[in-house]
Order: structure tokens, then C-alpha cells, then sequence
């Protein structure tokens, strides 16, 4: 999958999963699904989105972008 495909999103597109990421920020499988299907995208691009949407909210509060144990 290119960058490409995640930047091609509408801006209707971003504020709809902006919402949900609002919402819940590390949602299931199931709910991925679901919001893939609200906003009109595939799942793995939902999935590439809200991964990267994360990473960049963990560095704006200070936090590593990407998970690690607390031993790090």
C-alpha cells in the first residue's frame, strides 16, 4: 500500500475518522470494519490511518510513537 492511498483521502473522509479517533483511539477489528464502511474506505487504509494518526498524537503529548514496555 502507497502513501499515496492514505494522503487521497477526502477531507470529509479525515473528519469522519478524525471523529471516531476522537472517540476511541485504538479501536477493534470489528470497529475498523464499521468505520472503514461509514467512511467509505478500505479496511487496511482505515487501519494505516488510524495507526499513523495515533503515532502522531503520542508524539504531540509527549509520548514515544509506538508502544513499548515501561522498561524502555
Amino acid at each position: 500500500m502507497s502513501t499515496d492511498t492514505v494522503s487521497s483521502i477526502t477531507k470529509d473522509q479525515v473528519e469522519r475518522l478524525e471523529e471516531n479517533f476522537k472517540a476511541n483511539k485504538h479501536p477493534d477489528p470489528n470497529s475498523l470494519i464499521f468505520i472503514a464502511a461509514e467512511v467509505g474506505l478500505p479496511e487496511k487504509v482505515t487501519e494505516k490511518w488510524f495507526k499513523q494518526r495515533l503515532a502522531q498524537w503520542r508524539e504531540s503529548e509527549g509520548l514515544p510513537s509506538e508502544c513499548r514496555s515501561v522498561t524502555d
